[in-house]
């Protein structure tokens, strides 16, 4: 019961973060000087255009009324028409959210594979050189700026070692020659159901870097996490009753330990999730990668209100769904939470 009304309280409260943010980001947004309705016309616009254009969009009314209308179309599933493509917002979404999302989810990979596994052996060789090698990359990859890391391994692994390309999503000789069908909208799934080797090796190629790049934040905070959860929960009596009673190092850390340690680095990843999302813009514009920091950023350039408002209310939706997922996790796993 009381899971229960703990998961109700999450819901009310996603709801709240949720209106809350589009009031905050339709509001502000219209209060930036500028005028959409001359980027809607076009370049050289006449003032009769600009101002049939104007009671067109809605821009005309009152904020609230213009608010009122964008909360009932958003109910409908209508986001809206970008100015710049004069697609719907839902459209342009659908085409750049896969590309994103791929690479977020590319980067979290990797920060499984390679925190969680750092995290551990560091807390267990606490003050060792293991244990200090692994605190220097978890504090290189928290504060080492994206941007600067990705000239430099496009330097390194394009530039002089030719291994792998520099930007771009996949190859035009290969989307030429052995298209991708697409499924999903993530290429390197697409391309494995499809049996498309020679896609699947070129998406992963291109994937890499940029996933990477993304990738050394989350690796460095679960790194981080998991480390200060191990040292203390190794530290607990039924550990040092499994190691007087001869249980294997390797299940005592990856099994035993790791269970209870989890929790705050799966905190982390699920948090790392949404900061990357917003963090893939400034990798994307560096590798060329066309997602959606590609499609915002171009929004923000030409002022599209429409697109600016419905992208930051997406990454808001992925942030509460996260969130609550997290605390659902966590309610399970640990049942004093509920209480709290």
């Amino acid at each position: 019961m009381q899971r229960i009304e703990f998961i109700i309280k999450r819901l009310g409260l996603a709801i709240f973060v949720l209106l809350a943010v589009s009031i905050m980001t339709f509001f502000i947004a219209r209060v930036v000087p500028s005028n959409p309705a001359a980027a809607w016309v076009g370049p050289r616009p006449t003032q009769e255009q600009i101002d049939q254009a104007t009671i067109e969009l809605g821009l005309d009314k009152p904020l609230y009324v213009q608010y009122q209308r964008y909360m009932s179309s958003l109910l409908r599933g209508d986001l809206g028409t970008s100015v710049t493509t004069r697609q719907p917002i839902l459209s342009d979404i659908q085409v750049f959210l896969p590309a994103t999302l791929e690479l977020v989810l590319a980067s979290i990979l990797m920060a499984v594979v390679l925190g969680v596994p750092l995290g551990v052996l560091s807390g267990a060789n606490k003050g060792k050189v293991l244990d200090h090698l692994t605190r220097f990359f978890s504090i290189a990859g928290v504060s080492m700026p994206a941007f600067w890391l990705g000239l430099i391994l496009q330097l390194l692994f394009f530039s002089w070692l030719g291994l792998l390309p520099l930007g771009g999503r996949i190859s035009t000789e290969v989307s030429i020659n052995s298209p991708i069908t697409t499924l999903t909208g993530f290429n390197l799934i697409d391309s494995l159901l499809t049996g498309n080797w020679v896609a699947f090796g070129d998406t992963l190629r291109h994937i890499i870097l940029p996933a990477f790049v993304l990738a050394t934040y989350p690796i460095g905070l679960t790194i981080r996490m998991l480390r200060s959860s191990m040292i203390e929960v190794l530290s607990e009596k039924y550990i040092l009753a499994a190691e007087i009673s001869g249980v294997p190092r390797r299940t005592i850390l990856f099994k035993l330990a790791l269970k209870n340690a989890i929790t705050p680095a799966l905190n982390a990843l699920g948090l790392s999730f949404v900061f990357s999302l917003t963090g893939a813009i400034l990798v994307e514009i560096i590798f060329s990668w066309p997602g959606l920091g590609t499609y915002v950023t171009n929004a923000v350039l030409s002022v599209d209100f429409p697109v600016i408002v419905s992208v930051t209310l997406i990454v808001t939706v992925f942030y509460v769904l996260i969130n609550l997922i997290i605390d659902i996790t966590q309610a399970v796993l640990d049942p004093r939470v509920v209480l709290q």
